[in-house]
């Protein structure tokens, strides 16, 4: 209560002082209504005040700093993002020197100072022994009989030269080598070093761990140097009159020479040669044969005129804004057409006359909202074929209608929660084809438009390592297998029991598509679905694999190789003997079983993109 009364109580103060500001006396109102603000502050009338953006001014080493404490991945959600590898090229260039200065620093450092004598990284240690040594064999000459005695007269000590009485009348020739021991010391290495450095003051590396890695850095160095002279290039555009660009590459390897034309506002042109003899440097010759001729000195004339136009500027301002439209839906679609035929007449090896036909239509539709992290790959295939073979009426040898639809929303990494929705069903009537005891063909419908119609739904992950391959893996999954006209399509064909029209089943699906290019002009696409039911037979895993490759011939012309795989252990077959007759069981009914169904098709096709 007591708050209430003091906040009134400087309301009314507030605006009191407020009124008063009316009056002459300035200084005395600044004074007292700073005060008066100041406690409504304080007391909680005056929340805030209105915040303005402030000036914001940035050093380079500032600017460096502060762009390099927000480069930190602990601030991005995803450390690729195009803005952090650019932010952090500015950073890096920004803060370190230019290129042509390291370069130079580089050519001219003198690599020789980081070189370390390859015996600096071995422990040596003397080690002495005795080797054998054979002295040169002395040669007795017949001298003098008298026998020297040393001059110091010591005593069993004589000259080196030792002398034999000879007589002059029988000189004698004597080859005596002499053997014996030696003390020697050589050199060792006892152990190798890890680390060693240099005793130069200079020496910028803690240590070498090898040798020869100065020369190594220095040559490194330098390929890497070559490589950089190399690869960066320039181009430069010059544009003449009419608008030609002229393009000239600068670089170290270029020494073409490009005509230009120069042209004056006349359209008299000369021509000159553009050159790039070296690196960052270029060459202008004129064309031979050209010669100039100055014109004639005229005069001044006082009667000339000039008619000048002024301009508005102000039109400049006018400038309607641009605004670009994202575009998050592609389209696209493809559409294939197969035909062959083989006609004979009176061909004594036998054969038929056929004829087949094929339709495969996809259309694409791909969104992506890069804001909403949100992306949706749909697509809807159309395929129908015919064959016409010898005296047989025509008949349907493939037959699909494909609805897959996938929406993802970006969770972590590569992965993304996802949801899929697939449907597939036919168009026209199917039929397989008996013969009865008078071995006249019976057909039965099998399939029809909606029957059977299948269905799968699911929720979770998909995981896109690259831009080709995206595996799907739904925890939560539907699939639904419906044939609504029983009294026609018998349903248990397709694992549906004999009193029901469809079958739901709870579960797991996991689904693969890839597409591969072994060579340029040949693409290979695989789509894998796999759905395990988790409360029949979980084990008996639902397999649907199709494979497509495409060589393109030309840009209307490819050869198609197309195989369709398909494994459902509800879909039961007959099984027949060696006969064809159907096997029967120990009650007298049919026998059925799970197989495997493959369809295969390899044939030239016209192609129509659009």
């Amino acid at each position: 209560m007591r708050e209430r009364i003091l906040r009134l109580f400087l309301i009314i103060i507030y605006v009191s002082i407020s009124i008063s500001a009316l009056s002459q006396e300035k200084s005395k109102k600044a004074g007292t209504s700073g005060i008066i603000i100041d406690s409504l502050k304080n007391s909680g009338v005056i929340f805030n005040d209105n915040l303005k953006r402030p000036e914001i001014v940035l050093s380079t080493n500032q600017a460096v700093r502060f762009l390099q404490q927000r480069f930190q991945p602990q601030y991005w959600n995803d450390t690729r993002d195009p803005l952090r590898l650019a932010l952090g090229q500015l950073i890096y260039e920004a803060s370190h020197p230019p290129y042509d200065t390291s370069e130079y620093f580089l050519k001219r450092y003198p690599y020789d100072s980081l070189s370390i004598p390859w015996d600096k990284f071995y422990i040596w240690e003397p080690l002495r022994l005795k080797i054998p040594v054979i002295s040169p064999p002395q040669i007795m000459i017949p001298v003098d009989s008298t026998l020297q005695i040393d001059t110091n007269e010591v005593a069993g000590i004589n000259d080196s030269l030792i002398l034999k009485p000879l007589t002059l009348q029988k000189p004698s020739f004597a080859f005596k080598p002499l053997s014996g021991l030696k003390d020697t010391t050589i050199m060792v290495v006892i152990d190798t070093l890890d680390e060693v450095t240099s005793s130069y003051s200079g020496f910028p590396f803690r240590y070498f761990n090898f040798p020869y890695q100065g020369d190594s850095i220095q040559i490194a160095v330098r390929s890497l140097l070559k490589y950089l002279e190399e690869r960066d290039s320039t181009v430069i555009n010059f544009i003449g009159a009419g608008n030609v660009i002229t393009p000239v590459w600068m670089n170290s390897k270029s020494d073409k020479m490009m005509r230009y034309w120069l042209k004056n506002e006349f359209s008299d042109s000369v021509t000159i040669w553009i050159g790039n003899p070296s690196r960052n440097t270029m060459s202008l010759y004129l064309e031979q044969g050209v010669s100039f001729r100055r014109p004639v000195k005229q005069g001044n004339y006082s009667d000339a005129k000039i008619n000048i136009k002024s301009l508005d500027n102000s039109k400049l301002l006018d400038v309607q804004k641009i605004v670009v439209k994202p575009q998050y839906w592609k389209y696209r679609s493809e559409a294939s057409f197969i035909l062959s035929q083989a006609s004979l007449t009176n061909w004594v090896k036998g054969g038929e006359n056929s004829i087949s036909t094929a339709t495969d239509i996809t259309g694409y539709t791909d969104y992506n909202n890069k804001p909403l992290k949100l992306s949706s790959n749909n697509f809807v295939r159309f395929k129908l074929g015919f064959l016409k073979s010898g005296d047989n009426d025509l008949r349907k040898n493939l037959d699909l209608l494909e609805t897959n639809s996938k929406l993802n929303h970006k969770a972590f990494g590569k992965f993304d929660f996802s949801a899929i929705l697939l449907f597939k069903t036919q168009v026209a009537p199917g039929f397989t084809y008996t013969k009865d005891i008078n071995n006249k063909e019976i057909s039965t419908l099998v399939s029809k438009f909606m029957n059977p119609a299948i269905l799968t739904a699911g929720l979770g992950l998909d995981y896109k390592p690259d831009k080709t391959t995206s595996i799907n893996f739904s925890l939560f999954s539907y699939k639904g297998t419906f044939v609504p006209d029983t009294t026609r399509i018998d349903q248990t064909k397709y694992g549906i029991a004999n009193d029901r029209r469809s079958k739901n089943e709870p579960g797991a699906s996991f689904m693969i598509t890839n597409e591969y290019k072994p060579v340029k002009n040949v693409t290979v696409t695989n789509r894998l679905q796999l759905f395990t039911n988790y409360i029949n037979n979980p084990l008996n895993i639902d397999v649907d694999w199709e494979m497509i490759v495409v060589a393109n011939l030309n840009w209307f012309t490819d050869v198609r190789f197309n195989t369709h795989l398909i494994f459902d252990d509800d879909t039961k077959t007959q099984v027949l003997d060696k006969d064809k007759n159907p096997v029967l069981r120990p009650d007298g009914t049919k026998k059925k079983t799970a197989r495997i169904q493959f369809k295969e098709m390899l044939g030239f096709s016209f192609i129509f993109r659009f």
